[in-house]
């Protein structure tokens, strides 16, 4: 029996349907597209300033790199990733998130062989196949900062700074931090224990999917937001009470760290950020949208706009070899543009450190970011290694990275509020106060 011909009023409908982006998907046209790049490279110029280099990895990773990374029982990996099966008969995946991409390259390309840690920034399109909404999309853009090969808590300190410090200067006031640490394996292999007992208890008055998810994922019960469940969580034991003496140590210091940058937090026991690579510190930014002339009257309830965590165990899961310690944190670019002070930045050039900034204290480490930081207002951009403790580590990567200056902060320095200006060709030095540091460094220019 022959085909019917298409009649003309469907095939009108096809072509129409075929003229339109994808459910969850947009085109980015002039200034539109232009504030997304100018929001990246404002974010790209602060991670410069601070130490971090540039990393691209592909839109398309093998799927098993996600399903291992990410883990099984999460909404990522059983429900949202986009994935295809090629001619070839590899399987593979559209880049959910970032920072198992990130790994994989740091693998991939000997980044273990080259001095720790290792700090990178990226950008662009993440894919996620869930339910369009306000500020999101199934093609949307995020910004990512990843310390890579470091367990001090400085570097957990340092991924909240910077992430709190670019929302800010796009013009994102009244942000709240969440914080909270799930521990080490020891103290999730507790915690995991008591609260799997305590919803066993009410399996009954929970949801479906925490049912699924106390099987394979429990953490993940405290990333719901169904209402039924909301008493349950609001009784559950908090991660806090199962840490280690060591994850305690770990914690304490963050929260000294977020207290000396005059970062105010909350420490918040429900959240867990539940994918499989976290470990230790876990926190999310959020802010309340306005919507008068006054911009004081919300809007809506909190709206998350960026996340991390660190994620000490990841490196072994991929390689199967040894554990990477690393923190990160990914901004969400869609969302920010809903908000009524973000500021749409347009693009614009960044400089080159020439400078690299050598701490030798912990005294000294709490005043670095001080320090750094006005020398990024007075466009000194500076290369540095927090996470480092010796002179001689620090002054190596400094003459490789062949920076003209490093700037020595001891603890008689920090005291002093004055710090040590090397000339890394002379090797000739002077001491200067902090507060005449970026008018020095722009004559010697």
């Amino acid at each position: 029996m022959a085909n019917k011909p298409t009649p003309a009023s469907s095939k009108k409908n096809i072509a129409r349907d075929e003229l339109q982006t994808p459910k969850g998907t947009r085109d980015l046209i002039g200034d539109n597209l232009l504030h997304y790049q100018g929001f990246f490279e404002k974010a790209a110029e602060i991670a410069l300033y601070y130490g971090f280099t540039p990393i691209e990895t592909p839109i398309l990773e093998k799927e098993s790199l996600f399903t291992r990374a990410v883990g099984d029982g999460t909404d990522i990996v059983d429900k949202e990733m986009y994935t295809l099966k090629t001619k070839g008969g590899d399987r593979l995946a559209l880049r959910p998130e970032g920072t198992a991409a990130v790994m994989r390259s740091y693998f991939e390309n000997g980044f273990q062989s080259k001095p720790q840690p290792v700090m990178l920034y990226y950008h662009g399109p993440f894919f996620r196949h869930e339910n369009p909404q306000r500020g999101r999309y199934r093609q949307f853009y995020q910004f990512g900062l990843e310390i890579m090969g470091s367990s001090k808590s400085i570097a957990d300190a340092t991924i909240i700074r910077l992430t709190s410090l670019i929302l800010q200067e796009v013009g994102l006031k009244d942000l709240t931090i969440k914080i909270n640490s799930i521990g080490d394996k020891e103290s999730q292999a507790s915690y995991r224990r008591e609260l799997t007992n305590y919803y066993k208890k009410h399996a009954r008055m929970i949801c479906p999917d925490c049912r699924d998810r106390l099987k394979n994922n429990p953490l993940r019960v405290l990333d719901c937001k169904n209402p039924k469940c909301a008493p349950i969580k609001q009784e559950a034991p908090e991660t806090l009470e199962f840490l280690s003496p060591d994850s305690k140590a770990h914690f304490k210091q963050v929260l000294e760290y977020l207290g000396s940058m005059g970062i105010n937090y909350e420490i918040d026991s429900t959240l867990v950020r539940g994918l499989d690579y976290y470990s230790h510190t876990v926190f999310e930014i959020s802010t309340t949208p306005k919507d008068d002339a006054n911009n004081t009257v919300p809007s809506t309830a909190p709206l998350s706009i960026a996340g991390g965590g660190r994620y000490d165990y990841l490196g072994k899961i991929l390689s199967g070899k040894k554990d990477v310690p690393s923190m990160g944190a990914a901004i969400g670019v869609d969302r920010l543009f809903d908000l009524p002070s973000f500021s749409k930045p347009t693009p614009r050039i960044v400089k080159k450190p020439k400078v690299f900034f050598i701490q030798l204290s912990f005294d000294a480490k709490l005043r670095c970011f001080e320090i750094i930081e006005i020398l990024r207002r007075a466009k000194v951009p500076v290369a540095q290694s927090l996470t480092k403790d010796s002179l001689s580590a620090q002054l190596a990567t400094a003459e490789r990275l062949n920076v003209s200056y490093a700037l020595i902060l001891g603890q008689k320095e920090a005291l002093e509020g004055t710090v040590i200006v090397r000339n890394m060709d002379t090797r000739s030095q002077d001491t200067i106060k902090v507060d005449k540091l970026p008018e020095y460094l722009k004559k010697m220019k």
